[in-house]
């Protein structure tokens, strides 16, 4: 693949900080050193996750909203090869792939005048490359047999992930959303806000739920269309958090009676998460705790097919917070779905 890039051995030793008496999580996990089918190349690993990052805000700009989520791969990747490897962790069924990153196309965005409809246009053409880039790397990774882990990008990055899953199992998906948004808005092109409307109207997802909707940021005529799909369910952060006419443990619960039926994947919006730098980071949300909580029961479904941390745009200041939380969900995630598997 064009776009994908290998991480390689000098990278990893040149993010490791080791210490006498300790091991680290990434001196024990796998690598691909050279590319050449990737089915084949991942299959023939004994592994159970495949990690990988998207280092793109091209579906972030093409929605308007705030860039940096091409960073998160990197602040990721500091702190999770320098956790530790103990029976907790187990890195030795884990392969870091690399990351699909698109270097040319982020440079043309800062050339182009996104409040022209032709080049507007253009950015939203840029993130169809990506899409067919993350349908791939998903559908092979499932097809092996391994979990894919996504992080980084904005939550245009779902549609790949849904089709790409799809795909592999040869039926439609279920989702589940930790998110502010819903993300279900008009087929006017593609961006970060409509990865879940493109797949369902192209026939790659079935049962959907967001879990968490900011009351405050869906428009009306949203909140109308996601009533006339039957297949879709949502609750708010406020009916929850605010209000508490919901409970926070039931509606898991209620959430997963939903999509639990099929294979389904597991979204994290890292805009619903409170203070987390992101494309659009909000002071009310959930807390990173709560946020673990959703990451540990959905990843202990048999039925979690794959998990997909976005949106979260680290600075230089907060690059090593946003790593660690990130990290937090992935390795919760892990323990989840070993635990489910013995």
């Amino acid at each position: 693949m064009q776009q994908l890039t290998l991480f390689t051995e000098k990278e990893k030793q040149q993010l490791l900080n080791k210490r006498k008496g300790e091991t680290k999580f990434g001196e024990q996990i796998q690598l691909i050193p050279n590319l050449t089918k990737i089915y084949d190349d991942i299959a023939r690993l004994d592994v159970d996750y495949v990690i990988f990052g998207i280092s793109e805000d091209i579906g972030v700009a093409a929605n308007h909203g705030k860039t940096g989520t091409y960073k998160a791969w990197d602040a990721t990747l500091k702190v999770l090869l320098n956790i530790q490897s103990n029976t907790f962790t187990n890195p030795n069924r884990v392969l870091v792939l690399g990351q699909l990153e698109y270097p040319e196309e982020r440079k043309a965005l800062l050339s182009l005048d996104l409040s022209k409809k032709k080049q507007l246009a253009k950015v939203r053409h840029f993130v169809e490359t990506i899409d067919r880039d993350v349908t791939h790397l998903v559908t092979a990774i499932l097809e092996a047999g391994k979990i894919p882990i996504i992080i980084g990008g904005g939550h245009n990055n779902a549609y790949g992930n849904i089709k790409g899953a799809a795909l592999a199992y040869k039926q439609r998906m279920n989702v589940i959303n930790f998110d502010a948004h819903s993300d279900f808005r008009s087929d006017e092109g593609r961006h970060s806000g409509n990865g879940f409307s493109y797949a369902y109207a192209e026939g790659f997802l079935k049962y959907y739920f967001i879990f968490g909707l900011h009351e405050n940021y869906t428009s009306q005529n949203l909140l109308s269309r996601l009533k006339k799909v039957k297949s879709i369910k949502y609750n708010t952060y406020e009916a929850i958090a605010v209000r508490q006419e919901l409970d926070y443990s039931s509606e898991l619960k209620s959430a997963a009676d939903h999509i639990n039926d099929r294979p389904f994947g597991i979204e994290m919006d890292c805009d619903a998460i409170r203070h987390v730098p992101s494309s659009a980071m909000t002071s009310s949300g959930f807390s990173s705790e709560k946020a673990r909580q959703f990451i540990h029961y959905f990843g202990s479904h048999k039925n979690a097919a794959y998990l997909h941390i976005c949106e979260a745009a680290p600075t230089p200041s907060n690059e090593t917070q946003v790593g660690k939380l990130i990290t937090y969900l992935i390795t919760d995630f892990i323990r989840a779905k070993n635990a489910c598997n013995l």
